[in-house]
């Protein structure tokens, strides 16, 4: 705010001390100075304003939000009090009042220019397109300057994308879209690329694709000089939608002849031909082929043409180009899936492949260049192609370990690319055991050789023998779930602890080692190491999941609120940052843009990890803090929650998660497939639905959720309020369904990657019986409502069976309790033993014991009132009347004595675990065999697993002591 133009007005010289303080952050001086101005000049509207965002930024909302309507309603029309209110009202997430101060100034100010144009960002802001379309034109009336009316044009074209009616797009908005921008092209107005642009925009979306062709290529197209190539791009997605096969084919030679390496016209040059040949096409007898020059219509001609291009590069003295070698290889595997016998004519793939090694091994894109056509070789070649290869690295004598180090960065590249070519073939995994420790021995060897090399890399450089450390990780972690050994696993976090002790900026690095922390059931290490990743803004939501997934579930749920904050304060800047980028677009004339930032906040909004870390933080609060801090009631009031509103957005869910971040080498058939991303979504989707029904049921019961209108709700009563049991019922009766949906996916037992997605707590949730209790538990709230209904004197049926549930409610959770028994960290000699298993299996005790606790206390406040007047009507009858003690109150009284045992165990079991783990001496570990530098990485990982569990059990025991008193308070 500080970087203001001069003005020529006193009050801006008044209130300059107070723009300075909000600057600095110093908002309580500047509410001070705000209150002496307004002394002197009470009618300083802006001085009103300002003190009001000092208000809003020291937490006093309702009193900022007063003061800013004693302005509002006045109409403002000057400057300082305008951009003030705006500032405001952005911070309050009210853009919609933005909007209507300014159609109240323009009404006062007809002919401001500037006004105008802050009224059509501020419908921007909202979305509000019609609104927009006209702000434009009259923006355009007063100033007749092209950008407004282009303005106006592109806020038809939003209005069409976002209609819901597809044909009244197609018929109205585009077509009145195109007839304006036609308009100023007969009147020749066109003056930028943008609004050729935009004109493109509009034909595309009409499906006028021989038009936009004439656009492109006419005198218009010559305004398209952004991008490189835009002309011609553009022309050959327009051939691709109308099939017009040989202009495209000539196109793509034509731009081939001119840059051989610029592969995005490689693969439209070959599908071009195939169809021709499909087609059957052949040239004219006389003139040209066609429009774009002479097409290639036969596998000879382009075969002949990528030889060509490669026999060029091959002439060159200076350095060749990937691209006609790549293109050799991409033909080949072309028509070897058309079955095209034309194949051989291109060579054996063995050599071309050595050939191409030969040429460009020493890149580290060699790898990802032939990676993708390995399967052109048979499988008895691979051992052939890795020994070839070999031959081609130039490594020095032995050494004393055996093994023969490359003496140049360049050498180092190569012999790293033909261990990753081989891996990739599966010679790695098709080792036994004393193969791949001698195997991880020589990767390890190469990797500390080629440190000298990285000797003055800077910290945030990498070393250039990084990807041995990691492969050799791989290869202990195949071990690892091959064989079971505990060992393997260590030392590949010894490994990564190490490799990441020389090239600290290895993301690599960090997210396998925060995957084996997860795995390993240690949560502590990973907060850091995906602090140190310094995700930036979408990759909250696409590697967001590593952490989420397992923070609540380890019991670090400190750690669990932090990681669901750091998701939600992106989710929730999404919107308002994307407006920003919307009226950047409109300003700058990038209208190619704003569907674009459009679709990018709609997918994240229905982004499926959005609504996972919503639901799991609203969770985790209640299970913290309900009935500890506030009662469940007041908790969830103060989350605005409604049982009846479903708020994620089943239908259009994305899954924006990158499930290919982690850097794989692995076979095919070892890779994650389109199954595997499915079923996880599955999985995913059922989990999200249990909990989110599970909280939905909880506000319910809470009775707590928005009393909905008399129009939309059929179950209101006389009061308007809710029919709440049917609403209960209802979820439940989803509940239960989903339940065995997740059950019928549990049974699959679907094993993905281990670098692919992460299973869910569907799985072992149901194993061990939290799901079914918890289930069981929401389901008492239907019958105590029936029981509140019928009353104590004619329900012995309904409290036998309550009393029934009450006891199987203790026996399951009992079960839950005793699947956490057992050490989580065993020791002996050379050997530390984890079972993660145990304190995932006690974080759900305690999440199910909650709920049971929460609707004990329901029961509680239901059976109080009953009691009393069941013992009022006692006193009115006969002193020989029966003065039996109801079923269900003596049934309730058991089940708060069980619970007070059943925690009482628990916190002894964790203070036993926790006894256990602080006395295991990991420093006596007896590591021989082991290098000394591995053994003290490799011991540090241990003391951060060892750490971590003592966290978990600490936060856990402390969560299960709070509840053992609000046990004690559970009376009639």
């Amino acid at each position: 705010m500080a970087a203001r133009g001069h003005v020529q007005d006193p009050n801006d010289r008044r209130l300059r001390p107070i723009y300075d303080y909000l600057d600095n952050g110093n908002n309580k001086m500047a509410i001070q100075q705000a209150d002496k101005l307004l002394k002197k000049h009470k009618d300083l509207h802006c001085a009103k304003v300002l003190k009001a965002i000092g208000l809003q930024r020291t937490g006093k909302q309702d009193e900022a939000f007063t003061l800013a309507q004693e302005v509002s309603t006045l109409e403002p029309t000057d400057d300082n009090s305008l951009q003030a209110l705006t500032i405001l009202y952005r911070e309050m997430h009210r853009p919609e009042l933005v909007a209507k101060l300014y159609e109240a100034a323009v009404k006062k100010v007809p002919l401001s220019e500037e006004y105008h144009s802050h009224l059509f960002m501020a419908y921007a802001r909202v979305g509000e397109y019609k609104k927009m379309q006209q702000a434009g034109m009259a923006l355009y009336k007063i100033v007749p300057k092209n950008p407004y009316y282009f303005w106006s044009v592109m806020s038809l074209v939003m209005q069409a994308i976002s209609a819901q009616d597809e044909k009244l797009a197609q018929t109205m908005f585009l077509p009145l879209a195109e007839r304006m921008v036609e308009k100023m092209v007969k009147e020749e107005k066109i003056e930028a690329e943008a609004e050729v642009q935009l004109y493109f925009m509009i034909l595309e979306r009409l499906g006028k694709c021989v038009e936009a062709l004439d656009v492109v290529r006419g005198p218009l197209g010559e305004k398209l000089t952004s991008e490189l190539q835009s002309r011609e791009n553009k022309c050959m997605m327009l051939y691709q939608r109308l099939q017009r096969w040989p202009e495209c084919n000539a196109l793509a030679h034509r731009l081939l002849l001119k840059n051989p390496d610029d592969w995005q016209f490689y693969p439209s040059y070959f599908d071009s031909l195939f169809h021709l040949m499909d087609q059957s096409w052949s040239p004219p007898e006389e003139g040209e082929h066609c429009s774009e020059g002479s097409v290639h219509h036969t596998v000879a001609e382009v075969v002949r043409f990528v030889e060509d291009r490669i026999k060029g590069e091959d002439g060159k003295e200076s350095r060749s180009l990937r691209g006609p070698y790549l293109a050799r290889l991409e033909l080949m595997h072309r028509l070897r899936q058309r079955g095209c016998p034309e194949e051989s004519q291109l060579g054996e793939p063995l050599e071309l492949m050595v050939q191409f090694f030969a040429k460009f091994g020493d890149k580290p894109c060699c790898i990802t260049d032939l990676k993708i056509y390995l399967h052109l070789l048979s499988r008895d070649q691979h051992v052939q192609f890795i020994n070839r290869l070999s031959e081609a690295v130039l490594l020095a004598e032995q050494g004393d370990e055996g093994f023969a180090f490359p003496e140049d960065t360049k050498a180092l590249q190569r012999h790293l690319c033909v261990c990753q070519l081989s891996r990739a073939l599966g010679l790695h995994h098709s080792l036994d055991v004393d193969g791949k420790l001698r195997l991880i021995t020589e990767l390890k060897a190469h990797y500390r050789h080629g440190l000298k090399f990285g000797k003055n890399a800077l910290k945030t450089e990498l070393q250039f023998s990084d990807m041995y450390c990691l492969m050799a990780a791989h290869v202990y972690i195949d071990l690892w779930t091959e064989t079971s050994d505990e060992n393997m696993v260590w030392q590949a976090l010894g490994v990564l602890q190490e490799g990441l002790s020389h090239s600290p900026s290895n993301a690599q690095f960090k997210l396998l080692l925060l995957l084996l922390y997860c795995r390993l059931g240690a949560f502590e290490p990973v907060v850091d190491l995906y602090s140190s990743l310094d995700a930036k803004h979408v990759q909250h939501d696409t590697i967001g999941f590593l952490l989420t997934r397992y923070a609540e579930s380890l019991g670090q749920f400190a750690a669990a609120s932090q990681s669901c904050n750091f998701s939600l304060r992106f989710f929730h800047s999404n919107q308002k940052d994307t407006s920003e980028y919307i009226i950047q677009a409109y300003k700058y004339g990038a209208f190619e843009k704003i569907p674009e930032f459009i679709a990018l906040r709609n997918r994240l909004n229905h982004s499926l990890h959005f609504a996972q870390v919503r639901t799991e933080r609203m969770l985790l609060d209640l299970f913290q803090e309900a009935d500890i801090l506030l009662s469940l009631e007041e908790s969830v009031k103060a989350m605005s929650l409604c049982a009846e509103e479903d708020t994620i957005p089943w239908d259009n869910m994305r899954d924006n998660r990158d499930l290919t971040v982690f850097t794989s080498w692995d076979p095919q058939e070892r890779q994650l497939t389109d199954e595997h991303r499915r079923l996880s979504l599955e999985e995913e989707s059922v989990w999200l639905r249990l909990r989110s029904l599970t909280l939905r049921i909880l506000t319910a019961v809470a009775g707590l959720g928005h009393t909905p209108s008399q129009q939309n709700s059929e179950t209101t009563n006389e009061n308007g309020v809710g029919d709440r049991t049917a609403v209960v019922s209802g979820l439940l009766s989803q509940l239960n369904q989903n339940l065995q949906t997740g059950t019928q996916i549990g049974e699959r037992r679907l094993q993905y990657p281990f670098l692919g997605p992460p299973s869910t707590r569907l799985a072992p949730a149901l194993s061990v019986g939290s799901c079914q209790c918890q289930a069981a538990a929401l389901q008492l709230s239907v019958h105590l409502q029936e029981l509140e209904t019928v009353g104590l004197d004619e329900s012995s049926e309904l409290q036998t069976q309550i009393c029934n549930t009450f006891k199987s409610l203790v026996v399951q959770l009992q079960e839950i309790l005793n699947r956490c028994k057992g050490d989580l960290l065993e020791m002996n000699e050379s050997k530390l033993k984890t079972q993660p298993s145990l304190l995932e299996n006690l974080v759900f005790f305690v999440e199910t014991a909650c709920i049971v606790l929460w609707m004990a206390s329901h029961c509680a406040k239901i059976l109080r009132p009953l009691k009393a007047s069941l013992q009022k009507k006692k006193k009115k009858k006969k002193k020989d009347a029966s003065t039996a003690v109801p079923v269900v109150v003596c049934g309730f009284q058991e089940l708060t004595g069980s619970l007070q045992d059943l925690l009482a165990q628990a916190v002894e079991h964790i203070r036993g675990q926790e006894t256990g783990i602080t006395a295991l001496k990991l420093g006596s570990l007896s590591l021989e065999g082991y290098p000394e530098e591995e053994v003290s990485f490799m011991k540090a990982a241990m003391d951060k697993v060892q750490s971590s569990y003592l966290r978990s059990l600490q936060e856990v025991g402390d969560l299960l002591k709070k509840r053992v008193e609000t046990v004690k308070n559970l009376k009639i």
